[in-house]
């Protein structure tokens, strides 16, 4: 970890999702409102040269160079010399796992090697497989046919003045000198072989299971070197603040990735690691890093401001109306069961590479391990790590522990397992390739499978998040924002991104029904009795979301919010894979789910719902108040991702990307927390930046429980106090009677301008909302 000493205290970041459609000249245009809300730094999604079209940037292309749809490295300048007049810098976010490869002609890199193969220059830069044994005779497996008879449709294109095969509308070089005179016999003269996409064979390491992003060998020196022009430009004619890095877990050596990048930017620029850690795995100190994008801080705040006390009552419904429980139980043993399949179906290629790897270290005089045994034992690892990624130095003795867990519930797995454990010990191919292929099946497996199939309390579903725990406790959150302040106080915190199942306020909302029990088992079982689903989790989760985007006033839902439903609906039930599959659609299946949703937005539960959310509107918008300044408020900074100042209903990717109407009025509950809480920050940087203290402050009374008090300072000094309720204050009966004790000195509101000392009565507080902000006067 570098030296909180040296890192800058940023007040928050302004997160922007840059397209065609949103340009560096664009941002220039918003920057006074972005300034208005009192954010220290612009936030920007990748910026390099992506795929025509790209509306997301992260399947870049060589070479490194700022995106021309953008506005180019001159329109990068234009906008960091505006922002910083408006008093802002700037972070960006980069990619170093993979590149686009989907059309082969956009990347050149990619096509060299295609045309060339290991005699490419650019061979060494891809984690390729070309060992003989790979299942495409050495040569360079592309999973783009429907089946081997499509060969058969292959084709000479010359239109582009070059000869290329041709599969319909995609296209491959050949190699120079390739005989064109029949397009199958080229393709078989080729480096590379196209293969059916469901045969198990892929020629390339990719990011988890997309085979339009392949992997970069980043541990190369020249790899690196090549990939990062762009970041060494940004930092040389100092047009970043800053880096947010992409899935470093997928690299063969994130450790030393990290330390080669801190080295490049220097010491007095912020390095963050989109990273997910599990509930009981920390960070590794050791990291040059200023922390995580704040995966684990979302679970956290999310989960203070559930109702703890209604676990057993949302269990039940799900029990009743699915027939699991849904509970940390169900949880376990679902989870390994589906990275289980994951590995098989989606991650036998990689499997094989390396079961391939761990054999060739076993000494030739050695006993052979069945491959069977090998692929069973490395499964049962992967399925029981419980990280995504084990070959971080303090993560060492998980993986032996692991290793001996597996082996007193496999003793039949007994060698192969030695073998494993023997390979990995030390660095190497076999070491890197488990905790890859650990880290893809983990992610498809967890969030984008397990958290589809089980709909308990669906806002628990979320990236990093841990649906068998059921919320945390104040005590927790208190422990979680100490250890945070003390080691990583640069860190992100995080509560939308453009990769979130469900976007702030509605995961607030969801989780808000953990206050209403018996309202939530009425809706359940009116859904059973009046419009049963066609699979009851399906419904279950369906209902959820549903609740969690209706319009806030109750009206009926629009046209379009009914085909953002329908277009998540697709999404959610094919990454279920209970009842369709992305690659195995059952049309008369989605066509019946598809009418279930018409008829419970139209029907007897939609009105319950409309009914729900009108009745709980104030305490909606009090929850999403005090999600917010929590996020703004605890150690680290927050990022405010585009929109989320106002009230947002975003689903996952793509919903989450939609264009912001920046028109919305600034009349807002939630702007106004927002530029009250960075207003705040900004005057006193040093209680919320690196060497800043966060310290609990006790509630005692009958609603102390129910109390989220802290106090921020630096030194001996506390100079900010934030109390927030847990709940909406009008449900704590009536809270006069319980009371915080303020630290010494006199205290001010900069909300209401009320003045404070001593022993505070939470009422009192809260009389101008349920989030209380005190600034010491004296």
């Amino acid at each position: 970890m570098t030296s909180p000493a040296s890192r800058p205290a940023f007040v928050a970041t302004y997160r922007l999702q840059l397209n065609a459609d949103l340009t560096f000249a664009d941002v220039v245009d918003l920057l006074p409102h972005i300034a208005a809300l009192g954010v220290s730094h612009l936030y920007l999604s990748p910026i390099g040269t992506a795929m025509a079209g790209s509306t997301h940037g992260y399947d870049w292309v060589p070479p490194p160079e700022v995106s021309p749809v953008l506005g180019g490295i001159d329109g990068l300048r234009a906008l960091r010399g505006a922002a910083r007049a408006a008093g802002l810098g700037i972070i960006v976010d980069i990619v170093p796992n993979h590149t686009g490869v989907e059309d082969p002609r956009q990347n050149p890199w990619w096509w060299d090697v295609l045309t060339h193969g290991r005699d490419s220059a650019y061979a060494p830069y891809f984690d390729i497989d070309v060992a003989s044994d790979n299942g495409a005779d050495g040569r360079i497996a592309l999973p783009v046919l429907g089946d081997a008879a499509d060969l058969d449709a292959l084709t000479i294109d010359t239109s582009s003045g070059t000869a290329e095969l041709a599969f319909y509308e995609h296209r491959f070089p050949l190699t120079p000198g390739t005989d064109t005179s029949d397009a199958r016999a080229a393709h078989d003269a080729q480096h590379y072989r196209l293969v059916p996409w469901d045969v198990g064979l892929i020629g390339y390491r990719r990011f988890f299971a997309v085979n339009g992003l392949a992997g970069m060998r980043q541990e190369e020196p020249a790899v690196y070197d090549a990939t990062h022009t762009l970041v060494r430009t940004l930092i040389a004619d100092d047009l970043t603040d800053g880096l947010r890095v992409d899935h470093p877990d997928g690299l063969t050596d994130p450790v030393g990735y990290l330390a080669r990048l801190r080295a490049d930017i220097g010491e007095d620029r912020l390095l963050l690691i989109e990273k997910i850690l599990s509930t009981d795995e920390d960070l590794d100190p050791s990291l040059p890093v200023d922390g995580t994008t704040g995966y684990e801080a979302l679970r956290v705040l999310d989960g203070v401001l559930i109702d703890r006390s209604a676990a057993e009552s949302f269990t039940a419904v799900h029990q009743a109306i699915t027939g699991n429980s849904g509970d940390r139980a169900w949880i376990d043993e679902h989870e390994h069961a589906v990275k289980l399949d994951t590995l098989r179906e989606m991650f036998g290629a990689e499997r094989a590479r390396l079961r391939r790897a761990i054999v060739a270290t076993i000494d030739s005089g050695a006993p052979p391990v069945d491959a069977a045994d090998l692929d069973a034992a490395i499964g049962e690892v992967v399925a029981s790590l419980g990280v995504y990624r084990a070959d971080y130095p303090t993560l060492r003795q998980r993986l032996i522990d692991t290793f001996a867990e597996v082996e007193r519930r496999r003793p039949d797995l007994s060698a192969a397992l030695d073998a494993i454990e023997s390979a990995v010990a030390v660095d190497g191919e076999a070491s890197a390739r488990l905790a890859q292929v650990c880290g893809a099946t983990t992610a498809k497996s967890v969030e984008d499978c397990l958290f589809y199939r089980t709909a308990r309390l669906v806002s628990l579903q979320e990236v990093g998040g841990d649906p068998g725990l059921f919320g945390t406790s104040v005590a927790d959150f208190h422990a979680f924002c100490v250890a945070r302040a003390r080691d990583w106080p640069s860190a992100m915190t995080t509560l939308s991104t453009h990769d979130t199942k469900r976007g702030e306020d509605v995961r607030t909302r969801i989780g808000l029904l953990t206050r209403h029990p018996d309202r939530w088992r009425a809706l359940a079982d009116r859904m059973v009795s009046t419009t049963p689903p066609p699979d009851a989790t399906t419904g279950l989760f369906l209902l959820q979301n549903i609740i969690g985007v209706w319009p806030l006033d109750g009206a009926p839902v629009s046209a379009g919010l009914r085909e953002r439903l329908h277009d998540y609906t697709t999404k959610a039930i094919r990454e279920a894979g209970m009842i369709t599959t992305w690659t195995g659609v059952d049309t008369e299946v989605e066509e019946r789910v598809h009418a279930w949703v018409d008829a419970v937005l139209d029907g007897p539960v939609g009105a319950d719902v409309a009914t729900l959310v009108a009745d709980l509107r104030t305490e909606i918008v009090d929850a999403c108040v005090v999600h917010k300044a929590l996020g703004l408020f605890m150690p680290g900074f927050g990022d405010v991702y585009q929109g989320t100042e106002w009230f947002e209903d975003s689903l996952v990717d793509p919903d989450n990307r939609r264009p912001v109407d920046y028109s919305q009025s600034l009349d807002h509950p939630k702007t106004a927390m927002v530029t009250v809480a960075l207003a705040v920050r900004r005057g006193h940087r040093e209680s919320f930046g690196p060497g800043g203290r966060y310290v609990p402050l006790a509630a005692h009374g009958a609603a102390s429980d129910e109390v989220i008090a802290f106090a921020r300072g630096h030194a001996e000094e506390l100079d900010v106090v934030v109390v927030a309720a847990r709940a909406a204050v009008e449900r704590l009966g009536d809270p006069t009677g319980t009371t915080v004790e303020l630290p010494e000195g006199r205290w001010r509101s900069p909300i209401t301008g009320a003045a404070a000392v001593g022993t505070v009565d939470v009422a009192t507080l809260w009389s101008a909302g349920p989030v209380a902000v005190l600034e010491r006067v004296a």
